[in-house]
């Protein structure tokens, strides 16, 4: 049961809450740097490209396939951020688009277009882990590598690697966008959230780690 009175509880909420807004972020600035997107979003990309389905809606339908072993394998994982993240980020993702698009005119040069994505990793890191951390709930697909942490002795990051590397091959098999940014997340992101979780988001919801 939460409290939800506890300033605890209300702490936790609010940096989920910010985890999901940031982490749409990140997904919208590898998309706009075009040198790849993280596996997870490339493989919506690509599926809904083949369905003729826009962004936010496939997300919801790929996290619909990962949250059956979020269910079986790891019902203590599912949360209110489970769902927020599950509905809120393709959304979210489609309005930073719009906003930034509107804003700005983006860089052309591959140095331009690498320093986009470069933010975008590390945005994307600290919003994963700020959200995890909160302990409110999981997303689907980012259980599936936590529940391989907690059932294999494997630390987390390789079996994020794992999980990655699967979404950015079956994107790559069905013609989706994937490039640098797309190997900087398999081989670079498991790490980055890891490091986040350990320096800043535990000390931000006020204890250690998940």
């Amino acid at each position: 049961m939460f409290d939800f009175h506890s300033r605890s509880w209300r702490r936790r909420l609010l940096v989920m809450i910010c985890g999901i807004i940031i982490l749409s972020l990140g997904v919208c600035l590898f998309k706009l740097s075009l040198m790849g997107n993280d596996p997870s979003s490339a493989m919506a990309m690509a599926l809904g490209n083949c369905l003729g389905l826009p962004f936010s809606i496939m997300l919801v339908v790929t996290n619909s396939l990962w949250f059956i072993l979020e269910i079986f394998f790891g019902r203590e994982l599912i949360g209110i951020g489970t769902f927020f993240n599950w509905f809120c980020v393709g959304l979210f993702t489609d309005l930073w688009t719009k906003l930034i698009t509107g804003m700005f005119l983006l860089p052309e040069s591959f140095a331009g277009r690498f320093a986009v994505m470069a933010v975008g990793i590390l945005i994307l890191s600290l919003a994963c882990a700020l959200y995890q951390t909160a302990d409110l709930g999981i997303a689907p697909y980012d259980a599936a590598s936590i529940l391989l942490s907690r059932r294999f002795p494997i630390p987390y990051f390789w079996c994020r690697m794992l999980t990655d590397s699967l979404c950015a091959a079956v994107a790559f098999l069905l013609g989706g966008i994937v490039g640098l940014g797309t190997l900087v997340c398999v081989f670079g992101l498991g790490p980055f959230i890891n490091f986040f979780t350990n320096t800043v988001a535990g000390r931000i919801c006020g204890y250690e780690q998940l």
